[in-house]
């Protein structure tokens, strides 16, 4: 194949991936000059739809070609967002016109681009989603309900519907992002979203009826080891369970600390995992089988440590 013939072809196969769209940056990749671009374009190979972006083929575009076509054209870094990444992740039907992107640089916006700026954005706020780089749910969901309130509620019930409900992260970033256009309608929405409150004595009293039925040994509950006090805890195994009060944890200084917890105790020896009274409610059959499987995995790891296998 000669190297005309190769160029073709990688181009082709790149719009194949790209939802028909490339970058100017990427044509240059793939070996095209000015020239080359001047006689494609001539050819009807590829027509030019935004600033330094080219459909291939033909200039319609699907809604995925649209998105993609628009954080191309706004630059290095650029992230599709608001009611535009609210779309890409499901979170409603809606497809409003313009796309809207966030830009590190953003430029005026435009007649098919609405642009915002990406000031408040962390590494941790983008991601890609079907090839296209996007905000994050938590950015997604911030910025949507800055600008389209009125559908905020169906969202969340959208992200819950397809387990992209973070809890954490969502709360992590209303906590930086105070100040900001959303945050209070994002965490009053929040609200019908959260899981009822279980009592720390109510939750042990469910985990050991739980462990009963389950056959399991009785394990030792409120017990201090290392330093830490452990919901329960099987010293055989030197297992531990921690009984989470919710399926969330409320603030950023918790979560470090859970983490820094589970971590001391693991190079002391003793392994952890959670459980929370959501779990315990919800499937407590499956949660007694992996309790029971992860106790016999304990056993034989501690066995094997004993008692080595000999070479």
């Amino acid at each position: 194949m000669d190297t005309k013939r190769r160029t073709h072809h990688g181009l082709a196969r790149l719009a194949a991936e790209q939802y028909g769209v490339v970058g100017l940056a990427q044509l240059w990749g793939l070996g095209y000059g000015k020239e080359a671009i001047r006689r494609a374009k001539e050819a009807g190979r590829i027509h030019p739809i935004d600033r330094g972006v080219y459909a291939v083929g033909h200039p319609s575009l699907t809604k995925h070609g649209q998105c993609l076509a628009a954080v191309l054209s706004c630059g290095e870094g650029a992230l599709l967002s608001h009611r535009s990444a609210a779309w890409l992740w499901g979170l409603t039907k809606r497809f409003v016109l313009p796309v809207e992107v966030t830009a590190a640089s953003p430029r005026r916006t435009r007649l098919t681009i609405r642009l915002h700026s990406a000031e408040a954005l962390t590494p941790s706020d983008a991601t890609a989603s079907a090839g296209i780089p996007v905000t994050g749910i938590p950015r997604t969901l911030l910025d949507f309900a800055a600008t389209d309130p009125s559908y905020l509620a169906q969202a969340l019930d959208n992200a819950r519907r397809l387990g992209l409900l973070d809890f954490i992260a969502i709360d992590e970033l209303i906590e930086r992002s105070r100040g900001f256009r959303g945050v209070a309608r994002l965490r009053n929405a929040m609200l019908a979203h959260r899981p009822r409150a279980f009592t720390r004595s109510g939750l042990e009293r469910q985990f050991l009826r739980l462990a009963s039925r389950a056959g399991l040994p009785t394990p030792s509950m409120n017990l201090f080891i290392e330093g830490y006090e452990l919901d329960a805890y099987w010293a055989r195994e030197r297992f531990a369970v921690e009984l989470d009060t919710y399926d969330y944890h409320g603030d950023p200084i918790s979560f470090e600390r859970d983490r820094l917890r589970q971590e001391d105790l693991k190079l002391a020896g003793i392994e952890m995992t959670r459980v929370t009274g959501i779990r315990m409610d919800r499937e407590p059959e499956a949660v007694a089988a992996r309790l029971r499987r992860l106790l016999a995995q304990r056993r034989r790891d501690l066995a094997t440590l004993t008692h080595p296998p000999r070479g």
